[in-house]
């Protein structure tokens, strides 16, 4: 078409104008030999920031790595759940197994996600939908959120990592979930085909029963099979050896971790401040799941300085508070530095990307909930504390983060958050009950207010190194 796309007078004053300022030549320069997040790092914050808090749990070893993966979420909950139980038997050293839950989600996620299929064709959806368009799209990948977890552990427990290390794929995961997604979509073209044909219930199900050995198979062979008993043998602190077992991952759970980590004491608090979606009120997600039958995946929506009222509270009483955020904005990376000043975007390009608030990022799909991490330590101002004992909310200034990308990034794999960030960039957090006021407790008594799938509350915390 003649004449088509952008005239050749505009693109020619856009050439003009962008050469006639020589910051732009220089700009260009840098930023085409160099990483363009490092050119716009901001070295006076890097030179303000401190590592020291006012406030922090007791911090374990190692720091953990989840390497190509996006199972953060698996990662953060057992961080957190590791620090009291690691306290309760003197260890020097620990970690749960993250892959033990990973197998288990995976398998449990298909099988969840295949019989939601079912239900959505029998609805007369068609596939060429939105709703089947979005769920076929990525029918399966690494990440999670708080309730799967707690359908996972409920049902099979926890177990240390040495008794069911990670595999090559635990850690790399990208070519199994390709395989995945590939047996998923073709599963999901001989379901429609059942369902459109009038096939009877008991068949349908023997064919999903048909299809889940397949992806047994699928992830046994990718991740290995966790034991159904294990023994463990380890030295404590003071060099004294212990034998446990053997034990079913679940007992090893109620019986030795569930006395000092519930996870049915915790409650998931979100800040979700679109217009649409009221504070005090609890949401779910359309087919957010991952356990037919199992826990549904449950919003309780509340301002953000709840939300940093009880984190902070949970930290000053030493415990570590699991948390998703967008991890990506405004972040320098190998530093460990999320701050809103920290990436000066306005030196490099003269314009800021914080021109949305957070509310509209969530509406135009500038910003969701992307990574899980662990609160570990908060910062109060001293000049509040006074003020704060009186019966004020305590000013938090930063937070101490602890990550599972390895000791290279941040301090030793610690990041540090400011206040600032937290309040644009942080969506939830998980805290235990004894924390939370009876009447936010009490919103969780609600009937949940459903959001369609692909509303960005139904995000999953899945980012990778």
């Amino acid at each position: 078409m003649a004449g088509a796309g952008i005239s050749e007078q505009q693109l020619q004053r856009y050439k003009e104008k962008f050469e006639a300022d020589s910051k732009n030549k220089l700009a260009q320069n840098v930023v085409c030999k160099y990483d363009l997040l490092e050119v716009c790092v901001d070295r006076s914050v890097l030179h303000d920031t401190h590592q020291a808090f006012t406030h922090r749990v007791p911090e374990v070893k190692p720091m953990t790595n989840q390497r190509s993966s996006g199972r953060c979420w698996i990662f953060s909950c057992l961080n957190t759940m590791r620090i009291p139980y690691m306290k309760t038997i003197n260890l020097e050293d620990f970690e749960f197994s993250q892959t033990h839950l990973f197998f288990w989600d995976k398998v449990e996620r298909v099988n969840f996600f295949l019989n939601s299929l079912v239900d959505v064709f029998r609805k007369g959806e068609a596939v060429d939908g939105r709703l089947v368009s979005f769920l076929l799209m990525d029918p399966i990948n690494d990440g999670g959120q708080w309730d799967m977890l707690v359908n996972l552990i409920n049902k099979y427990g926890v177990m240390p990592k040495k008794c069911f290390p990670d595999s090559h794929s635990a850690g790399a995961t990208r070519r199994m979930c390709t395989i995945l997604k590939c047996k998923i979509r073709e599963y999901a073209f001989q379901l429609k085909k059942l369902v459109d044909s009038k096939t009877s219930d008991e068949d349908i199900q023997k064919a999903l029963a048909d299809m889940m050995e397949e992806i047994y198979r699928i992830c046994a062979i990718c991740l290995g099979v966790p034991p159904t008993t294990f023994t463990w043998e380890y030295h404590d602190k003071t060099k004294q050896f212990h034998k446990l077992g053997p034990i079913t991952p679940k007992q090893f759970y109620d019986e030795h971790v569930k006395p000092v980590f519930n996870v049915d004491d915790k409650i998931c608090l979100v800040n979700d401040p679109r217009p649409s979606n009221t504070y005090n009120k609890v949401y779910t997600v359309e087919f957010l799941g991952n356990m037919v039958g199992g826990r549904q995946t449950l919003y309780n929506n509340q301002p953000i300085s709840v939300l940093k009222k009880l984190a902070a509270e949970s930290i000053k009483s030493g415990e570590a508070v699991w948390f998703g955020c967008d991890v990506g904005k405004h972040n320098s990376g190998k530093t460990g530095i999320m701050d809103l000043t920290i990436v000066n975007y306005d030196l490099v390009f003269g314009f800021s990307t914080l021109g949305l608030d957070k509310a509209n990022r969530l509406i135009y799909g500038e910003s969701l909930m992307t990574h899980a991490m662990v609160l570990t330590g908060v910062s109060v101002d001293e000049a509040e504390q006074v003020e704060a004992a009186e019966g004020s909310d305590m000013k938090t200034t930063k937070w101490r983060v602890e990550n599972s990308w390895g000791e290279d990034r941040g301090e030793k794999g610690y990041f540090m958050m400011t206040d600032d960030w937290f309040s644009e960039f942080v969506y939830e957090v998980v805290i235990d009950k004894k924390y939370v006021p009876q009447e936010v407790q009490d919103v969780m008594k609600q009937a949940p207010v459903v959001l369609p799938a692909w509303d960005p509350m139904g995000a999953l915390a899945m980012s990778k190194l």
